[in-house]
C-alpha cells in the first residue's frame, strides 16, 4: 500500500526534519522518501489543514481487560482506543483474569497482540495473582516478551518483596513499575484527604500513604541499584523526593496521569463517578505544582491509567462505584488544554517513555519503518460519547470542549484515521 502524507510539520527531535513542513511518502510500510513536494501515485492521501506528524506515542500503563474482563475491554477494543488516541505502542499492566504472572499468559498476549495494528507490550507481575505475597517466573516472562514488570493497581506492599523484584531485573536492565500507594494509610479512603473530603463527609486518603511509599522505594532502588518507575504521582512532595533520588544518582523515573493536572478534589463535588479514581484527585494546590513539574520537565512521561469500567461499576453510590476511567483517546487533548506544547508531549511520548524501558526510538528518515501519529494540536472539537473506539464509556470528559485533536496512526503497515 502507497500512502502520501501532504504538507506536514514534523515534530521529532531525532528527525533531521524537525520542524520542518514536508510531504511523507510511505511504501509497503516503509517511509520511502521525504520532500518539499512528492507527486507519486498513491492509493491513499492525508491532507488537511494544521497537520502535524511525529514518531508513533507510546503509553506505559493502561488495561484491556483480556483475559477475564473482555465485558470491559478487549486487545481489539483496546488497541482501537488506542490508534484513535495516537498510539502506536502500548504497556498493558497485568490485572487480568488469570493474572500475567508467567510466560504462558505472556505469550498469550504477544500472539494476540500480532493481530491488531498497535503494538502491545505486556507488562508482567512482579508477585504470583499480583497478591504481593510471592515473587514471580519473572526472567521466564522476560524472555517471552514482558517489556516490564508491576503488580499494576495493586502497589507491592512487602518490602523485602519488592527488594527481590528490584534485584531480579537488574542483571537484565528491567524496570519495577509502582503506583506508590501505603494501603494500610487511609485504607478506606474514597478521596483525597482534606476540606473537600470534610464538607462532603467522605472518607479521605492522605498524600502522606503515597510519600511514605515513594520514600521507602527510592531507599530500596538505592540498595539494589536497580531502576524503578513510579507511575501515578500526584503528591509535590513525592516529586520532590524524586528529584533528589535522581541527583543522588538512584536509577528512579515517573509518569503522571492526565486527569491528575486537570481535576483537583474540588471537582468531585458533583459526586461524579468517574472521577473516583486511585490515586485520588488532590487539592487545587497539588494539581496547579504538579501541572507546573510537567510544564516544567521535571516529570519523565505521562501515562494513560486508561481503566475501563462498566456501567453498573459506575451508575451507583460513589461509595461502591470502582475507580478508574478510559483516557486514551483524551490524553493528549486533555495535556494541550492543560498548556503543554505539542514539542513537549511527543518529547516525552516519543522518546523519554522508549528510553525508560530500553526501546529503540523509531525515526522519521527515508528507509525506516513507518511508526507515525498524526494530529493537529490546534485544533477545537467537543469529546462525545460517540468518539469513543473502547468498549467502556467511563470518562468524565464526555461533553467537554479540548483542544488538539488525534488524526490517526500509519504502525504496521496499517492506517487507522478517525
Amino acid at each position: 500500500m502507497k500512502i502520501l502524507i501532504k504538507q506536514a510539520s514534523i515534530i521529532s527531535s531525532s528527525s533531521p526534519f524537525n520542524g520542518q513542513t514536508k510531504d511523507i511518502f510511505i511504501a509497503d510500510g516503509k517511509i520511502a522518501s521525504i520532500a518539499d513536494s512528492i507527486d507519486e501515485q498513491a492509493d491513499q492521501i492525508i491532507e488537511q489543514p494544521g497537520l502535524h506528524v511525529s514518531v508513533g506515542w507510546m503509553d506505559m500503563f493502561a488495561d484491556f481487560g483480556d483475559p477475564g474482563f473482555e465485558q470491559k475491554e478487549n486487545i481489539e477494543s483496546g488497541a482501537r482506543a488506542a490508534a484513535a488516541g495516537g498510539f502506536t505502542d502500548i504497556m498493558l499492566i497485568p490485572n487480568s483474569r488469570p493474572v500475567v504472572d508467567n510466560k504462558s499468559q505472556v505469550e498469550y498476549i504477544v500472539q494476540k497482540a500480532k493481530q491488531v495494528a498497535v503494538h502491545i507490550h505486556p507488562i508482567g507481575a512482579v508477585s504470583k495473582k499480583a497478591e504481593g505475597k510471592e515473587l514471580s517466573e519473572m526472567y521466564d516472562m522476560r524472555q517471552s516478551g514482558a517489556l516490564a514488570f508491576s503488580d499494576g493497581i495493586n502497589p507491592v506492599q512487602n518490602s523485602g518483596l519488592i527488594l527481590k523484584a528490584l534485584q531480579y531485573v537488574k542483571p537484565f536492565n528491567g524496570t519495577v513499575i509502582q503506583i506508590p500507594d501505603d494501603t494500610s494509610i487511609g485504607t478506606n479512603g474514597l478521596m483525597n484527604e482534606g476540606i473537600i473530603s470534610t464538607q462532603m463527609g467522605l472518607p479521605g486518603k492522605p498524600t502522606m500513604a503515597e510519600e511514605l511509599m515513594v520514600a521507602r522505594d527510592i531507599k530500596l532502588a538505592r540498595y539494589a541499584e536497580s531502576s524503578l518507575h513510579f507511575t501515578g504521582v500526584s503528591s509535590p512532595k513525592s516529586l520532590s523526593y524524586i528529584n533528589r533520588g535522581r541527583e543522588g544518582g538512584i536509577q528512579v523515573t515517573c509518569s503522571v496521569t492526565p486527569y491528575q493536572v486537570y481535576f483537583c478534589d474540588e471537582d468531585l463535588q458533583g459526586y461524579d463517578t468517574n472521577l473516583k479514581l486511585n490515586p485520588p484527585l488532590r487539592t487545587r494546590a497539588d494539581m496547579m505544582e504538579m501541572r507546573k513539574a510537567l510544564l516544567e520537565g521535571q516529570i519523565d512521561c505521562v501515562a494513560s491509567h486508561h481503566l475501563p469500567q462498566q456501567p453498573d461499576n459506575k451508575i451507583c453510590e460513589f461509595e461502591y462505584a470502582k475507580p478508574g476511567m478510559i483516557s486514551l483517546e483524551t490524553m493528549f487533548a486533555v495535556l494541550t488544554e492543560c498548556g503543554l506544547s505539542a514539542a513537549d508531549y511527543v518529547q516525552m511520548q516519543t522518546i523519554n517513555v522508549r528510553n525508560i524501558f530500553g526501546l529503540p526510538v523509531p525515526e522519521i528518515k527515508e528507509g525506516e519503518t513507518a511508526s507515525l501519529t498524526l494530529f493537529s494540536p490546534t485544533t477545537e472539537f467537543v469529546f462525545t460519547e460517540q468518539m469513543i473506539r473502547s468498549k467502556s464509556k467511563n470518562s468524565p470528559f464526555i461533553g467537554k470542549k479540548l483542544k488538539g485533536k488525534v488524526i490517526g496512526i500509519i504502525n504496521k503497515s496499517n492506517v487507522y484515521l478517525n
